[in-house]
């Protein structure tokens, strides 16, 4: 590994865990976005929504957020959406935030796959949770399963 790729590893693992998303003009823009960074220094763009106002959701990654009356953000739980349904989704992200003390749900809406999925949740997860990501690896199945994870 290079000299310079170990210094950026180590400035990524010194940036903050999360901060707010700056969009061109805060004031006229009606939804608050937010970063958050996964173990391997990238950060992932999420919108922010009040967990009552939460709309359907389809297959998105999502981070469960109490936010203090100081603007502090904690992440209490990071997940991703499963169902074919936009209303259990969006029941599922409810029921949980309500029993974990969410008042917030941050949605990271860019990846397209369910691979895409798993891969943000497990690096968010390593970093905001300090969860031990977990291990995939490519295996053929007749099922159409993309890779098996243990």
């Amino acid at each position: 590994m290079s000299e310079t790729i170990r210094k950026e590893m180590r400035r990524d693992a010194r940036a903050p865990a999360n901060e707010p998303a700056l969009v061109c003009r805060e004031e006229q823009v009606k939804q608050p976005f937010h970063y958050w960074r996964g173990a391997s220094g990238m950060r992932y763009l999420h919108t922010v929504f009040a967990l009552i106002d939460c709309p359907l959701m389809g297959k998105v990654n999502y981070i469960l957020v109490h936010r203090g009356r100081d603007g502090t953000r904690r992440p209490l739980d990071i997940g991703q959406t499963v169902s074919d349904s936009d209303s259990l989704n969006l029941a599922h992200m409810r029921r949980r935030g309500a029993l974990l003390g969410a008042n917030e749900v941050h949605i990271h809406f860019l990846p397209e796959t369910a691979r895409q999925r798993r891969a943000a949740e497990a690096d968010l997860s390593s970093r905001q949770l300090g969860r031990t990501p977990v291990v995939c690896v490519s295996a053929p199945a007749n099922d159409g399963a993309e890779s098996v994870c243990a």
